[in-house]
């Protein structure tokens, strides 16, 4: 799977960004979308969990949807499957991200043009852990 061109100091540049609204975020700590935002959170980063099935992960408030934060949001970071991408991407643009960053393994052509057209930087098939890692 291709994924998306930015250039090493444009990805700096992005995860430079530090509020990150987390969709589908997980309880079990076994799995990515656990541990990639609690990595993020102890580097800085101020995470927002977003999953209706859980009220507070990492002792943080979860939220059902990105519509129901008030704060504003730099990056909306998507860990659900490319195939359930494109009404994430809807909503998240309400939201007017700098950025939405789908991870590793994930791809939506739709969702991702959308976003660009929408004037949001779309990162894709990267996992933000091993990005902060490599570059920093």
């Amino acid at each position: 799977m291709e994924c998306d061109s930015y250039t090493d100091d444009e990805i700096r540049d992005i995860l430079s960004l530090k509020r990150v609204a987390v969709i589908g975020m997980s309880k079990n700590e076994h799995k990515a979308a656990h541990y990639v935002p609690k990595y993020l959170s102890k580097n800085g980063y101020n995470i927002t969990p977003i999953n209706p099935t859980a009220d507070e992960i990492l002792s943080k408030k979860c939220f059902s949807t990105i519509s129901e934060i008030v704060d504003d949001v730099d990056i909306v970071d998507v860990f659900r499957p490319s195939d359930q991408v494109l009404p994430v991407v809807k909503e998240a643009i309400k939201k007017k991200p700098k950025v939405i960053w789908l991870q590793e393994g994930i791809h939506n052509i739709e969702a991702e043009k959308l976003a660009r057209d929408n004037g949001i930087k779309i990162v894709f098939n990267r996992c933000m852990l091993a990005e902060h890692q490599r570059l920093s």
